[in-house]
């Protein structure tokens, strides 16, 4: 017997078996009235009412759905809802500025935009067939009065497209199907030991690489959501006391935030002993692992993906025959990118570059069969990392792709040479990452003037207009000439050793 893998199946699984159960607790404060407390029961009828909107909507299988928005109750409910009933969903970084929205609404041929209230004005001008505001619009949104169209699910077909930045000037759609949701979801959950008791804090954007997988494992376990709206240390720990959570994940940043606050608070930390904080994005200063252990009392634990292998990659956790190491002992193995997840094969090539090979590999870029075909050459992803494999665990050492993470979202560096080299004053320019403690990365600008006054402030001040906060250049500064080959493509890895020198590896 073969039954194809679907989405829905997660949340088929627990109206069925936790029906009564509360299945996630919404953000209480925010500009769409808040959901409360929803059931498992309740929440499947939200995902079929979103599900028949659609149908009266005109939207035909694999038509696109995109969503803005911050986490909130109805994101969740959007990835069974949207995908659920054969559409594709879109979810979108809320971070990003109107212009680099509208390319990937006309890129994706996006038929529905669903809109966070703060959010509202990226629908005034859009390609979209339908811009509905989330709250305001839910009459429309989750349509009651009648039951959705109820059509057979194929695992090979596209459930999500998820943009990420990287090596192009211009984000890519990353197309993935059930079947590598479905997978990575499950695989996730088995390795992260996910119960029905387990609470899960949404501190990580549900935007991001859908969750990491989380919205469907912890669904079909019949765990509890608590959805976090925007992330501050001292009210993550506030929610972690409230609600008992468990499980929370996100960049190094957001580990940063909580030590901060838990420095500053009175009596015991909330979820000691109890909380897995699951960590990505950039491998942590050992420190911060240790000062994890030591000051909050959670588990660290560590993964490596990425948006087109849905995401995971690795797993990294603390092992029996590490426990009678020493504090810095034990980090230093935990800083390591982690082991090969079940079902997925690492190999490193003669370039030293991480190849991966997953049953969650993305189906393809979207519309871009060329750079599909360059990235899965060989019947490998190329990941654009390099690393070592030694006892069975990824060691990061240097990110070959032309991108930057910071703060746990890629940055495009060629995008943002685009835009600083628009400026009237900028002869060329070179972006690359340089370390830093909190955020992993700090995008950093290394321009060339064409002879007029221009100061930092003021190429900053350019980006900002035309691109997301966080792929705005932290640091500037000003040279007289780019290092070059002899061929004339800059050499970064120049350019990248002041910044680099003393460190082991050259990822952060």
């Amino acid at each position: 017997m073969f039954l194809d893998l679907a989405v829905r199946d997660f949340l088929d699984r627990a109206e069925l078996v936790y029906p009564d159960r509360v299945g996630v607790v919404d953000e209480p404060r925010q500009p769409a009235p808040s959901w409360g407390s929803v059931t498992y029961r309740d929440m499947a009828r939200l995902a079929r009412a979103q599900a028949a909107g659609l149908d009266a909507l005109g939207v035909p299988a694999g038509g696109r759905v995109a969503i803005v928005s911050q986490n909130a109750a109805r994101m969740l409910v959007s990835f069974f809802g949207v995908s659920g009933w054969g559409r594709v969903l879109v979810p979108i970084n809320f971070r990003l500025t109107p212009g680099e929205v509208d390319y990937i609404l006309r890129d994706s041929g996006t038929e529905v935009l669903l809109l966070d209230p703060e959010l509202e004005h990226l629908g005034e001008a859009t390609v979209a067939k339908h811009v509905l505001v989330l709250g305001r619009d839910d009459g429309a949104v989750f349509d009651e009065a009648r039951e959705p169209v109820d059509r057979p699910t194929v695992e090979s077909a596209t459930a999500t497209l998820n943009y990420t930045s990287g090596t192009t000037a211009r984000p890519k759609g990353v197309q993935l199907t059930h079947r590598n949701l479905w997978i990575n979801a499950v695989v996730f959950g088995l390795h992260l030991a996910l119960t029905d008791d387990d609470v899960l804090l949404h501190t990580l954007p549900m935007f991001h690489a859908n969750g990491w997988g989380l919205p469907y494992a912890l669904t079909g376990v019949g765990g509890r959501h608590v959805v976090l709206r925007k992330v501050d240390g001292g009210e993550i720990l506030r929610r972690i006391d409230r609600h008992g959570v468990t499980v929370l994940c996100g960049a190094p940043a957001v580990v940063s935030a909580v030590l901060d606050a838990a420095a500053h608070r009175d009596g015991p930390v909330p979820g000691w002993g109890r909380v897995r904080a699951v960590v990505a994005g950039a491998p942590p200063p050992t420190r911060l692992i240790e000062r994890m252990h030591e000051e909050l009392g959670w588990e660290f634990i560590q993964i490596y993906g990425l948006t087109e292998t849905s995401p995971l990659l690795t797993v990294n956790r603390m092992r029996e025959e590490w426990r009678g190491l020493d504090g810095p002992a034990r980090a230093r193995r935990l800083r390591r990118a982690g082991a090969p997840a079940l079902g997925v094969r690492l190999r490193i090539d003669d370039d030293g570059e991480v190849l991966a090979r997953t049953n969650h590999n993305l189906e393809a870029y979207w519309g871009k069969p060329a750079e599909t075909a360059h990235a899965q050459a060989g019947g490998w992803f190329h990941t654009g990392d390099g690393g070592t494999l030694t006892d069975g665990y990824l060691t990061l050492s240097d990110r070959k792709k032309d991108v930057i993470i910071s703060g746990g979202e890629n940055v495009s560096s060629i995008e943002v040479e685009d835009v600083l080299t628009a400026h009237p004053a900028v002869r060329e320019a070179a972006v690359i990452g340089v370390p830093d403690e909190t955020w992993g990365e700090l995008v950093t600008a290394i321009v060339v003037l064409e002879g007029g006054a221009c100061s930092a402030d003021d190429l900053v001040a350019h980006c900002r207009e035309r691109l997301a906060g966080f792929k705005c250049p932290k640091r500037v500064e000003f040279t007289d000439a780019l290092p070059r080959t002899a061929t004339g493509k800059v050499q970064k890895y120049v350019l990248r050793e002041p910044f680099w020198r003393g460190r082991e590896d050259r990822i952060s």
